[in-house]
Order: structure tokens, then sequence, then C-alpha cells
């Protein structure tokens, strides 16, 4: 469905799997196989979702209704609600096993005041594709995205999706993995596992562009280094895959060999620290920008009556 064909106001809620093109059911396979492992090793996803929150404190809130684009389980629907009291929670994502876990209601930091005191605050959970999305166009006020766009296989698709839905003056802030992003596992993987397809990750500067070519004005992004260490190789491993694998389609398809296994082991162990610790490097990259007014195009026609050229003329 097209997405104004499929539109809905904030007052009715989409549930239940959608079919998705082939270029994302990749990713929505390997979310949905991963939704319940993904609670025990999301602290990079935390820890940046708590980064970014602290982003949008320092920004006066402006309107009622956000929207979460990849919420997963909904980490950050009480703390959106309370930033946009009261106001309305649209988290969307295209694992529908990863949504069902999402909280459903107002924020529960309300739940102890009076029914008369409670903000009227609302949550909602869509299942859809992000370059996608059946929501009518300028009808959120805000679009925060916490490492979504490196997984999705089109980035460039998603700003304009999320440009049209927002009102002028929206703001858009989000997070993503940059290209630094499990440095240490891309090396150990070069050495023992040679057709091994790596996910690529989007540069920061070519994030910037693309929200520049999708109409917000004044973008700004940043990037920073988190380091995590893990106590094993196999604990470091069985996190990255539980945060999402590698959804590349031409990855390399066939299971290591218990040869390559041991010396992919070995090559991480390798790299364990002075502390006896293997570290693992996320590079996080933050996007910030508000929709712009639409852009008058150049050579355009210029409509003027008789009436206010004739003003024009006798003023002279």
């Amino acid at each position: 469905m097209t997405p104004e064909s499929g539109s809905v106001d904030p007052s009715e809620a989409v549930a239940g799997p959608v079919r998705l093109p082939a270029r994302c059911v990749t990713v929505q396979r390997q979310f949905d196989q991963r939704a319940r492992r993904f609670a025990g090793a999301s602290t990079i996803v935390r820890e940046v979702g708590q980064r970014l929150f602290e982003r949008l404190e320092t920004i006066r809130p402006d309107g009622r209704i956000v929207v979460d684009l990849g919420c997963a389980a909904g980490a950050q629907q009480a703390a959106l609600l309370r930033h946009f009291a009261p106001g309305t929670w649209i988290g969307i994502d295209l694992s529908h096993a990863m949504l069902v876990q999402a909280p459903q209601g107002g924020p529960a930091f309300a739940r102890w005041l009076p029914r008369t005191l409670r903000p009227r605050s609302h949550a909602l959970r869509i299942c859809a594709n992000a370059d996608c999305v059946p929501l009518a166009s300028d009808s959120v006020d805000c679009v925060f995205s916490n490492l979504m766009l490196n997984w999705h296989p089109a980035p460039h698709r998603v700003f304009p999706e999320i440009a049209r839905v927002l009102r002028e003056g929206g703001l858009l802030l989000f997070s993503s993995l940059g290209p630094d992003t499990l440095r240490e596992l891309r090396e150990a993987c070069a050495a023992a596992l040679p057709h091994a397809r790596p996910m690529p990750f989007v540069d920061m500067h070519d994030l910037g562009d693309m929200m520049v070519a999708a109409g917000f004005s004044s973008p700004v992004t940043e990037s920073e280094a988190i380091r995590l260490t893990y106590r094993s190789a196999r604990q470091l491993l069985a996190e990255v895959r539980a945060l999402g694998g590698n959804p590349r389609d031409d990855r390399y398809a066939g299971m290591p060999s218990g040869r390559q296994a041991r010396a992919l082991l070995a090559e991480l162990e390798a790299q364990r620290d002075s502390t006896g610790r293997i570290g693992l490097t996320f590079e996080i990259s933050y996007g910030l920008g508000w929709k712009a007014p639409p852009r008058v195009p150049a050579g355009g026609t210029t409509t003027i009556s008789v009436e206010a050229l004739r003003g024009q003329l006798q003023r002279r």
C-alpha cells in the first residue's frame, strides 16, 4: 500500500506483520529470530538511546506527537512520553516479534496520580517499513530514531519518508552506527574468515547529505566512539549476533568450518587488553535537523495581480 492510501491518524493503532519489499525481508527475518535474545544483548542500544534522549532534553518540545522509528521493544517510550506529555508515542518497527514486546498504554510514571490529573498520553504500535510508513503527511511533530538507519538497506529512502510525515518545522533526531563499528571483529574476520562480507555502515557526512537532499534545514551531525568489553570471545560474538547479525543479501551463505571458527575465536582472544577483557568499538553517528519549508523552484512562474502591479508603478 502507498503511504497516503494506507494513512492513519494518531488515534488508531495498526498491528500485525506486514508484507515488505524484498530488500527488507532479510532484516525483518533476522530481527524476528533474535527478538527474545535482543533484550539481553542490547547494552549499546540502551546506552546510545539514553545519550540520544539527552540531546532531545536540551530542546524545548514543540508539539505532542512523536514517532519512535525502529522502536524495537519500546525502550524509549516512557522517556519520550514524559518529554512530550501529554502526547502520543507512535512506535514503528518492521519486526512484529520485536514490536509485540513494547509496553502498551501511557507513561508508567503517571499511574500513581489520580485519574483526573494524569496526562492524556497515548502509545501506539505500528508494524511497517521505515521507508513506507502508514501515517498521513505533515502529521507528526518529532521523529526519534535510535540505531535503526544502519540496518536499513537503503537509508537514502528513509529520510524523504521522514520528511513527508513531519510537519513543517518538525524535528528529526537520530543515531546510527558508523563505519568504524566492530573494527576489532572485522580485523579478526579478515584473518580467519576470508569469505566474510561485513555489514557496511554509512559515514555521518553522507547521512548529513541525505538529510539536506530530503529537505532538512541546517542539519547537525557528530560522532563518538564507545568501547564495550567482554569476558570472552564467545560472549562478544553472541551479543553481536543478537544485535542483528549481518542482513546483507550477498553475505557468505555457508557456515564457517570448525577450523575457521576456532581461528576466529583465537584472533579475538589475542586482542585481550591489560585487564584481560576483549574490547569492541562502536562508532556512533548522531543527526539533528528540522523540516524546512517547501523550496521554490528556480525559474518558476511568479503570479502578480494587475492591481498590485499598477500600485507599484503609481508609487514610483
